[in-house]
């Protein structure tokens, strides 16, 4: 890895050039549609972060694709490709957090409009995909904070633009967010928020962690220094002081309007939600900021919702039953697939470890436990054990009326579906069919001019 030291989204870009992982967008590119076309091919070969340096109605650049391929997670968490999942489970422990640095000031207080003079047309919100319901913030970062116990809270909650001031807030009732709102005695009434856009990429992974503590915290223990938060300019709230972007505001979880559809991770236009509205009261900025912006639906929004947070999770759940059990989320699951890889030498294993994932987290729907010869981060490899080492009346297996995320599309609305484990090892005992083809890699460049 480089020596750089990332502590907010430029010194990112930056790192990202250094590393020939960004690619700077010179030509007039669409808002709505076209740059989010542009991000997903990028991210379907994995060909890096993109900076929009000239968006078409925009006065900012625009960025996206922070954290969209385990070797762009492996830049942004300082580590090599090999280990975000040791470096993802060193910073889920609690006991290494590390704890905010509030100061005085912040970048982003440079520029501020307040009160009747915020209009949200300043701000250059895409429309990400042709089904979409209008222009919806999906890159900022929620920062609220628990009334009762005071610890902050860090979450992604996809938000509509509705108005000069108005944003439909879309929010699990499960979430921490939420929570936080009924824990009052007036439920119903305003709740402050701070929307942070434009942020070091571990403020972003750490938003994406369900967790009891402060995710800052563990943004921190990424780190290894404390996060700078410096206070709302309308909100008593502490923001991250080296964000790009702040908008400020209050929830009103009483006054409700239809929000959506929107792309989501499950790769379909999600529903219309009856959603709590936000006042924003301030919007503030950068000296020449970037807008951030995560496609939905996409690698990136499933990287950061489903891979990183989740693998350390289930690795650990696996490991009681093969203590050298690995496991990948891969990306084009949606998040409710796991692969499970293992030097098998017991039949039964494969469907103790797939029964482990499906308890660690309620997303896992489907799992398939693969040999060490299986690449888990390539499809083809994985279809390929399916197709060869599978006997469909003997390798699946079922639980029905198991409960997973009330989103999964073939589960029913409380999320109760049918999860499904397949045995995709080599069963010798069955059959001794040899070893598998293989051929050495080759730099084609030597071959091909």
């Amino acid at each position: 890895m480089t020596n750089f030291t990332i502590r907010d989204l430029r010194s990112h870009i930056e790192v990202l050039d250094a590393m020939g992982a960004l690619s700077r967008i010179p030509v007039p590119v669409e808002l709505d549609h076209e740059l989010s076309d542009v991000v997903a091919a990028m991210q379907r070969s994995d060909a890096g972060a993109a900076l929009f340096e000239d968006v078409i109605g925009s006065p900012w650049k625009i960025f996206s694709g922070a954290v969209a391929s385990q070797r762009l997670a492996a830049i942004a968490l300082g580590c090599e490709v090999g280990e975000v999942v040791d470096r993802m489970a060193h910073v889920l422990d609690p006991q290494y957090g590390v704890a905010t640095r509030r100061v005085d000031t912040a970048p982003w207080r440079s520029n501020s409009v307040v009160g009747n003079d915020v209009d949200l047309s300043m701000i250059p919100i895409p429309v990400h995909s042709r089904g979409d319901g209008g222009a919806f913030i999906t890159g900022a970062v929620t920062v609220t904070k628990d009334p009762v116990g005071g610890r902050g809270n860090l979450s992604y909650n996809r938000m509509v633009r509705t108005g000069r001031n108005s944003l439909g807030f879309n929010v699990n009732e499960w979430r921490d967010v939420g929570t936080f709102m009924k824990s009052r005695s007036d439920p119903d009434a305003p709740f402050p928020v701070a929307l942070a856009i434009g942020l070091d990429p571990a403020i972003m992974i750490a938003a994406g962690i369900r967790t009891p503590i402060d995710e800052l915290l563990i943004a921190g223990a990424i780190r290894g220094e404390g996060v700078e938060v410096c206070r709302g300019v309308s909100v008593d709230i502490d923001i991250p002081a080296r964000a790009e972007v702040v908008l400020e505001g209050y929830i009103h979880p009483a006054d409700r309007a239809p929000e959506g559809p929107l792309a989501e991770f499950h790769g379909y236009l999600g529903e219309l939600w009856n959603s709590p509205t936000v006042e924003i009261t301030a919007i503030s900025w950068r000296d020449d900021p970037i807008y951030q912006t995560i496609v939905p639906g996409w690698y990136e929004h499933i990287y950061i919702g489903n891979v990183l947070p989740r693998e350390p999770l289930l690795r650990s759940f696996i490991r009681h039953v093969d203590p050298t059990a690995d496991v990948h989320i891969p990306p084009y699951g949606n998040g409710f697939l796991a692969v499970i890889s293992i030097d098998r030498d017991n039949p039964g294993t494969p469907r103790n470890l797939a029964m482990a994932a499906m308890v660690a987290h309620i997303n896992i729907r489907n799992v398939v436990v693969v040999d060490r010869d299986v690449d888990v981060s390539q499809p083809s490899d994985v279809l390929w054990a399916i197709t060869n080492r599978v006997h469909w009346g003997d390798d699946v297996f079922t639980v029905p009326h198991a409960q997973g995320h009330e989103m999964d599309p073939v589960a029913d609305k409380r999320g109760v579906g049918v999860k499904v484990g397949i045995d995709a090892t080599y069963k010798r005992e069955r059959r001794e069919y040899g070893e598998r083809v293989a051929y050495a890699p080759v730099d084609l460049a030597k071959y091909i001019g």
